[in-house]
């Protein structure tokens, strides 16, 4: 297939590739960013999206949907894509077809014109991540692999974070059109440098044969297995016909997708990738890695929003810390690595650092303010990052840069499956743990539990106090301490799933053994 767009010639010799290799990283870096921010920038402009549109909240769910699943859809072919336009050309189509769409999400009229270019949107962004990916693995030499994975991991780790602050400023002091505005003047750069700058990938093989009929098996088994997840909490799980009719198509269209994907000679995703140990281990980590990332940014909000009564303004500015933490770390992990650090002990300090930080979590009270979340969400965000980026390096260690393409998109897709899992046993979990804690607490202060009955006495003169008649006030006591009862068995239910998070990513630690392989493109010994 010949070059869609022009290349310059000054961007494709080695020399010129090298001196521009960090701006083409921040380039990519940059189309990660608006594509990451679009997943979580709509949750905060929801209601007034659904008042604009004349939306239900279950209608008005589906343009998140709709995103994600074209989102996912794509990433495990984006390397397919790559070969068959060419690396280049399909990172300018993908930010072209991002911007574009978001104009058109912006000036939608109707619910039915906004989830078809959301729709459109993430087809457009799907395949940024692992395109970028793979450019900078080939666009820094192997001893700068890790600066290069830094400067992305900022954008990754930092993208779903800035979406709820920067969402939350647009739809109050504008409206929320602009959540989906912000990415034209940012598209428009990311377009002109990706078209001075980025060079073709010298790797691209010719695409001799496109599986049509393994193209639509995959799209309908994610798309279905996405539903489920993203659905499955709201329609009591395989209580739902609908749920379970998402599990079952699901399973039969990902089960004959792999089987005709390893029989085929040109595959659209190649799972002979996974015959390598080092690669499988890094998939397993990453899929640990993207439930405990997106899973505490989702829960960590709804904490402080319900309980305490923060707004989605102040919500982003209180994660947003971390987020830098993460920023700052990288680049020092980079350096380390650059000198000869090994990867996997920096991998196992961030687990550890995560998991301290999850242990601070646990410790959040209804009575906890900003000086008791400041810390916990920095060291979160500096143990993520010291996981993040060595992470990365190590997977792709002993991937041959022929493939290498083909390997980003399925690690990329499998991170993105475990954030969608571990939002949907987030969602799932809160309510069962609260459930079991408000029948623990209940049962504790039945009968005549002398604290319970001090409680009671305090809330009734209080109440008797602003004047209420004594029959009255009895009353009001009682649902004032039922009240505060099941707003410690919410605060419960939260503490211990931020605990299982961090234990989840302990799992981690025995797979490190399996990566031996500490260099890009070298036989290097383990450490």
């Amino acid at each position: 297939m010949k070059p869609i767009l022009p290349t310059l010639s000054r961007s494709t010799t080695p020399e010129a590739i090298y001196a521009n290799r960090f701006i083409i990283a921040m380039t990519v870096t940059l189309a990660c960013v608006l594509e990451l921010v679009d997943t979580s920038i709509v949750n905060v402009a929801v209601p007034h999206m659904m008042g604009s549109l004349g939306a239900s909240l279950d209608e008005i769910t589906w343009v998140s949907i709709g995103y994600v699943v074209a989102n996912v859809i794509v990433l495990p072919i984006s390397g397919f894509l790559s070969h068959l336009f060419g690396r280049r050309n399909y990172l300018l189509l993908s930010v072209l077809l991002f911007t574009l769409s978001s104009f058109a999400c912006g000036s939608s009229d109707s619910l039915g014109a906004l989830v078809f270019w959301r729709i459109v949107q993430g087809l457009g962004g799907g395949g940024l991540i692992a395109t970028a990916q793979s450019t900078i693995f080939e666009t820094f030499p192997r001893k700068e692999i890790a600066t290069g994975m830094a400067i992305f991991g900022m954008g990754i780790m930092t993208g779903p974070m800035l979406g709820p602050t920067l969402g939350g400023w647009l739809t109050d002091q504008y409206s929320w059109p602009w959540i989906f505005y912000i990415n034209l003047p940012l598209g428009v750069i990311a377009l002109i440098l990706t078209l001075v700058f980025v060079p073709e990938s010298k790797f691209r093989r010719q695409i001799e044969k496109i599986d049509y009929i393994g193209f639509c098996l995959m799209a309908i088994g994610i798309g279905a297995l996405q539903l489920f997840l993203e659905r499955g909490e709201r329609f009591e799980w395989f209580d739902s016909a609908q749920i379970v009719a998402y599990a079952v198509t699901s399973v039969v269209a990902l089960g004959l997708f792999v089987i005709r994907q390893l029989e085929s000679e040109h595959p659209l995703v190649d799972f002979r990738l996974c015959k390598d140990i080092q690669y499988s281990a890094g998939l397993v980590i990453t899929f640990l890695l993207g439930a405990s990332l997106f899973s505490t940014v989702f829960i960590f909000p709804v904490y402080v929003q319900t309980l305490m009564g923060y707004t989605a303004w102040q919500t982003g500015l209180l994660i947003l810390p971390s987020a830098l933490a993460s920023g700052i770390i990288m680049p020092i992990m980079a350096r380390l690595m650059g000198r000869g650090v090994p990867a996997r002990p920096i991998i196992v300090a961030g687990i550890l650092l995560f998991l301290y930080s999850m242990w601070g979590h646990y410790h959040f009270t209804t009575e906890s303010g900003i000086s008791d979340f400041l810390p916990p969400l920095i060291i979160r965000g500096l143990g993520l990052g010291m996981i993040f980026m060595p992470l990365n390096t190590l997977t792709m260690a002993s991937i041959p840069p022929q493939v290498r393409a083909d390997a980003t998109g399925l690690y990329n897709l499998t991170r993105q499956l475990g954030g969608s899992v571990g939002i949907a046993a987030s969602a799932t979990l809160i309510t069962k743990l609260g459930t079991i804690k408000l029948a623990a607490l209940n049962e504790h202060i039945a009968g005549n539990n002398g604290l319970a009955l001090e409680r009671l006495a305090t809330l009734k003169a209080r109440v008797l106090s602003m004047g209420t008649p004594n029959p009255l006030a009895e009353l009001k006591s009682m649902a004032l301490l039922s009240q505060q009862i099941g707003r410690q068995a919410q605060m419960l239910s939260f503490a211990h799933l931020f605990l299982l998070f961090g234990l989840a990513m302990l799992f981690a630690v025995p797979l490190l053994l399996l990566m031996k392989k500490m260099s890009i493109g070298t036989g290097g010994d383990a450490h």
